[in-house]
């Protein structure tokens, strides 16, 4: 672990390939089964309240009847996520054949949000946590992406490098910029 800015960073952030490859992951990442859906802060759940009305024209039936069922956001000792139906897909997944897509993110693809998606969607597979109120930020590593790992290492392209403009959205330019020379140092 190394420190950059004031934030603890796990080296496999630095020293780990990783590309995403939707086409033959299938967007496994918004569907692998699980207890709780994505992270989300607390500024983050009145903007997916607000942004559930505008993709709801994308969504499935059942994601539809799931949401108006168990609503879009739960809470795991305190914390908020999105919710998962079945343990499986997040209530925002829909599909383009058999690749599961984020919703949101379609949405302000199309230019009709400012907010893209949750920013641990976004940051995948770097998983944000606090130690002493110090942020981390990990490498979680998950048997669904090995075709993201081995697609990094055929274009030698590392995680860092791979979610350089969600690090930048998150963290900022600057902050990226130390993350460059801390990179060369290790």
């Amino acid at each position: 672990m190394i420190e950059v800015g004031g934030i603890l960073v796990e080296k496999e952030i630095l020293t780990n390939y990783f590309l995403c490859d939707i086409e033959k992951c299938k967007g496994n990442c918004c569907t692998f089964p699980g207890i709780y859906g994505a992270p989300i802060s607390e500024a983050e759940v009145p903007i997916l309240e607000t942004h559930t009305k505008k993709v709801e024209h994308i969504l499935s039936e059942k994601s539809l009847l799931w949401i108006k069922e168990h609503g879009i956001i739960e809470r795991t000792s305190g914390r908020p996520t999105t919710v998962c139906i079945n343990h499986r897909d997040c209530v925002f997944v829909y599909y383009s054949g058999d690749i599961a897509l984020c919703s949101i993110e379609k949405e302000f693809l199309a230019g009709n949000t400012n907010f893209r998606k949750p920013i641990s969607c976004w940051l995948f597979p770097i998983r944000v946590t606090y130690h002493n109120d110090i942020m981390y930020l990990y490498y979680e590593k998950i048997n669904e992406c090995s075709t993201a790992i081995k697609n990094g290492k055929s274009k030698r392209i590392k995680i860092y490098q791979a979610l350089k403009s969600s690090l930048i959205a998150f963290l900022g330019d600057e902050w990226y910029a130390k993350l460059l020379a801390a990179q060369k140092e290790i």
